[in-house]
């Protein structure tokens, strides 16, 4: 049974930094792209970020892109997303991602994680 569980939301001001965990079980880590994706209160589920199995390769939404970074411990099993230059906008339940895939780039999701609730506040 595949278990994605996320770690590391809370509160924090704008302009603060916040590191998101993502702690997986029950696949092959090393060979699965991981991703995370947030959701806003009456938004849509957004892609934040991506990275390829081996922790080369990885992909971020425009909205975040150079502010948050996106990486993997293949030997902890686990996947984080640090995030710097926080803004009222980031503020959602974010979701850790997983794809049987090698890469990225390529197909679905295939597993989905719990979430976690950041909420950045002035």
């Amino acid at each position: 049974q595949v278990q994605l569980a996320e770690s590391g939301g809370r509160e924090v001001q704008i302009g603060g930094s916040l590191t998101l965990s993502c702690a997986a079980s029950g696949l092959t880590f090393s060979r699965s792209a991981m991703g995370w994706f947030r959701q806003a209160p009456g938004k849509e589920r957004e892609f934040v970020a991506g990275i390829n199995w081996s922790g080369y390769g990885t992909f971020y939404g425009d909205s975040v892109e150079d502010r948050f970074t996106i990486s993997r411990d293949n030997a902890k099993m686990t996947v984080y997303l640090q995030m710097n230059s926080l803004e009222l906008e980031d503020t959602a339940i974010y979701y850790c991602a997983a794809k049987l895939r090698l890469v990225w780039q390529s197909g679905d999701v295939d597993y989905w994680g719990q979430g976690t609730q950041v909420t950045v506040s002035s």
